[in-house]
């Protein structure tokens, strides 16, 4: 872009051609995405396989003209449009957060007056003045500066502030949009607003990446499918096979009805949209906010975890770890701020007093906030500490010499006492050391380097003449020591990712920071492999790339279109990435990957609307607490499917195998729907609450190729509910062979039935352990559910008048006996079962 004319510089844009450019270029601020219609929205639930199934299943039992089935389908067909309703509206909210965070208030010149306007009236052209605390409104070409640095890590990952300067190249005389000033002040004019501004182009990346169904939602779509696809075949030919022998077609269609309610179950959408839902509310219990719950079931699955560096490994703020001079060393980068020694050498207290004095009071730079705030705590209750001295000038940095100076005078009027920090070369420039502790020095500083740190030098000086110099060089410097800064790492990451290690998930760290400080990061947190640096990753194609990708673990000087591409590598290599991250610069990659989590105290709305998850207490450790609640959720859901097949087949089987064997009817629609009271309160309630199995979180991810629906799940149910069919059926056979009456019979056959049950349930909530051995862990729904079933069945075949609405009499006390020990027979199968199939 062209600078506009001198005089524009000075006097600014006029009123007039601000307004010309605003109606021509628009406002600052990302397009509005329009939000999708209430009934659009109504459109897209209605056409979803789960929900016409749920739809189609509270049809048949009004036909069936069982109201009370048909009502609870449909409260949840409104609990389904509530929650698609509410996660719709709040996944449209990311580029919302983005325009607020792009709009700040702006200082310019107008007319040749200083006018404060909002962000969104800014237009290219526009000279605008900026000072510390300031947020830059929109990208900004640099006309003059003072001392100016910037935190860009909403943009980069870069924690450390940058310095910015009139007249350099474009990278270092340009400021972007959002990035904030944390020193000096500036003057610029405007080079790019709204979608064309830096933060504009992640938005753009932001909006073109969508959401995807995952995989247990595609699956069940399709096993629902098939099976209403298939329960209306067999239904359809159980009612022409009936016409055919009977000649009675309408109880054909009554019998083809039956055998529909009976195959089609109806919990398996149920149970999904509760698991997920509880899922969701027991991870909010845990400070974890999902956002996008179907993501919830991925956890367990999750292979590579993908890590920033700034505010996500590390606390996002700079911290004192070490000082030196050239006799005494007080270093320790590995060691967590909390754990730091009490006291500080004496020979160190000179260096950190006048680091202190070479900082600004009242600090936006996080470095001057880390050196005040670690004078405050060493020093405290010393001489070292000068509250009562004036400030009576300071040097700023500049293009020439990377170092700064504070002058100061005591309240006794004696000679001015300057401090001076900044890059070492500087500063020893400064001081004008000979080659030999030139060197020396330079050794202390790659030492310290190496471990991460950033490295800053400290120089003083006495000043007697009344009228200070025009440059630093003049002062008689004495060179004091160096401090050493870093941006820690949090206290609970190294075990943390020492157990996402044990859990079989590859964790690398993607940061925009250097690579000695990233590698230093990396080694703290546990995090060992090769290291690639952006520029490297620039020169790869996408083929090499997917070869080499599994040799690397740290990815150092990574642009934010870089981070999304490192995310869509590894998604290409058929892994289940997790993404974390805390700034505007990895919501794309947060949005791209299959579960995008968000630090949620520190991260920025952006991050956060993009995120599947957001922690809230920025703990890096509940990362592990929520893939174990993926795991658990995703081994619960598979022994749910099993019990749901398991218990349909003997449904099935004692509805309509008795009517074709000609005796009398075994199971009615009322004691299907007593079986239901059971059936749904076990899927929902008793399945979801089970805990995770032992040693779960020390497996590997499950491969991507393991479904929910898997002829491993299927068999197991079918044997388990083919052996229950079976014993059942000789069970029923021997009381009429015992001449026992067709309602004893049938009494005594349901009363084993629910039995079994109950027992098909406590066998299925261990797939490791036998029923028995697991008695001391607690699933209280279970226990509430069996007491329950237990008093409701008593209360079937104790009371007359409820029993004879069942059809019942009351067996004896040796069937009742009997029964329990086909009960227990069932179980010993289960287990078998269970035993084989481990």
């Amino acid at each position: 872009m062209q600078n506009p004319p001198s005089q524009s510089i000075e006097q600014g844009l006029s009123t007039r051609t601000a307004s010309e450019r605003l109606l021509r270029m628009g406002a600052n601020e990302l397009p509005v995405t329009r939000p999708r219609s209430n009934l659009r929205l109504l459109t897209d639930v209605v056409a979803e396989p789960m929900f016409l199934l749920l739809v189609g299943c509270g049809a048949i039992y009004l036909l069936l003209g069982d109201p009370d089935e048909a009502l609870m389908l449909l409260g949840f067909v409104v609990i389904v449009i509530a929650m698609t309703f509410f996660q719709q509206r709040r996944t449209e909210r990311s580029l919302h957060a983005l325009r607020d965070l792009s709009a700040p208030r702006a200082l310019v010149l107008r007319d040749g007056q200083q006018v404060r306007i909002a962000g969104r009236e800014l237009v290219v052209g526009d000279v605008v003045l900026l000072a510390e605390g300031d947020r830059v409104p929109a990208d900004i070409d640099l006309l003059s500066s003072s001392n100016l640095m910037l935190d860009e890590s909403l943009l980069t990952g870069e924690s450390v502030p940058v310095s910015k300067q009139t007249g350099a190249d474009a990278a270092q005389s340009r400021i972007y949009s959002g990035t904030l000033v944390t020193q000096g002040s500036a003057r610029g004019v405007v080079s790019a607003t709204g979608s064309a501004s830096a933060l504009g182009k992640i938005g753009a990346s932001l909006a073109a990446l969508g959401g995807e169904l995952t995989p247990i939602q595609r699956e069940t779509a399709a096993v629902v499918k098939a099976v209403a696809t298939g329960g209306a075949l067999l239904a359809a030919a159980l009612a022409l096979v009936y016409w055919y022998l009977n000649g009675a077609w309408l109880q054909g269609v009554l019998a083809g009805l039956t055998l529909a309610m009976a195959i089609l179950p109806e919990e398996l959408p149920v149970i999904l949209t509760l698991f997920l839902g509880l899922g969701a509310w027991r991870l909010g219990r845990s400070q974890i906010l999902a956002r996008s719950i179907p993501a919830i079931e991925l956890l367990g699955a999750t292979s590579v975890l993908c890590v920033d560096k700034t505010g996500t490994l590390t606390a996002n703020r700079m911290q004192v770890q070490g000082l030196c001079n050239e006799q005494t060393s007080f270093v320790d980068a590995s060691t967590a701020p909390a754990t730091l020694p009490a006291t500080l050498p004496d020979e160190l207290h000179g260096l950190l007093e006048y680091a202190v004095l070479a900082s600004h009071r009242q600090a936006f730079d996080p470095m001057e906030q880390a050196i005040t705030t670690a004078g405050t705590h060493w020093l405290a209750n010393t001489e070292h500490l000068h509250r009562d001295w004036q400030l009576i000038d300071d040097y700023p940095l500049s293009r020439e010499l990377l170092a700064m100076s504070r002058v100061w005078q005591s309240p006794d009027g004696s000679a001015y006492v300057v401090a001076a920090k900044g890059a070492p070369e500087a500063i020893i420039d400064l001081c004008h050391l000979d080659a030999e502790r030139s060197v020396r020095i330079s050794e202390q500083v790659a030492a310290m380097a190496q471990q991460g740190l950033r490295v800053i030098a400290v120089a003083s000086a006495r000043f007697s003449e009344p009228v200070l110099p025009d440059h630093q060089h003049v002062f008689a410097f004495e060179f004091l020591g160096l401090v050493g800064l870093q941006d820690p790492i949090r206290p609970e990451v190294p075990q943390a990712v020492a157990q996402c290690h044990a859990a079989g998930m590859q964790v690398v760290m993607i940061t925009g920071d250097h690579p000695a400080t990233a590698s230093a990061i990396a080694r703290q947190a546990g995090i060992h492999g090769g290291v690639l640096t952006g520029s490297e990753l620039a020169a790869l194609d996408d083929a090499t790339l997917a070869t080499r990708l599994p040799d690397y673990r740290v990815f150092c000087r990574i642009a934010p279109e870089q981070k999304l591409q490192l995310v869509q590598a590894f998604r290409a290599r058929g892994e289940i990435v997790a993404m974390t991250g805390d700034g505007v610069n990895d919501a794309p990659a947060l949005k791209a990957a299959h579960i995008g989590v968000a630090m949620g105290a520190r991260g920025t709305d952006v991050a956060r609307e993009a995120a599947a998850l957001v922690l809230l207490k920025d703990d890096f450790s509940s990362l592990l607490l929520a893939v174990q609640h993926g795991r658990r959720l995703f081994a619960n859901l598979r022994k749910a499917i099993v019990f749901i097949v398991a218990v349909h087949v003997p449904i099935v089987g004692l509805s309509i195998l008795p009517v074709l064997l000609g005796w009398p009817m075994l199971l009615m629609p009322v004691h299907i729907l007593f079986l239901q009271l059971v059936i749904d309160p076990a899927c929902s309630l008793v399945f979801e609450a089970e805990a995770i199995e032992a040693g779960a979180m020390y497996s590997p991810p499950r491969p991507t190729s393991q479904r929910l629906f898997e002829p491993a799940i299927l068999q197991r149910g079918l044997l388990q509910g083919g052996m229950l069919l079976l014993i059942l059926l000789g069970w029923h056979a021997l009381l009429r062979w015992s001449g026992t009456s067709t309602e004893v019979a049938r009494s005594a056959t349901f009363v084993a039935l629910v039995l079994a049950n109950l027992g098909l349930i406590f066998c299925n909530l261990s797939w490791r352990l036998p029923a028995w051995q697991r008695s001391h862990q607690a699933n209280r729904p279970f226990y509430w559910i069996s007491a329950a079933t237990l008093l409701l069945l008593a209360v079937v075949t104790g009371i007359d008048a409820v029993r004879s609405l069942f059809a019942f009499a009351l067996p004896s006390g040796i069937q009742l006996a009997a029964s329990m020990a086909v009960a227990l027979l069932c179980m010993g199968w289960f287990e078998l079962v269970k035993r084989r199939q481990k």
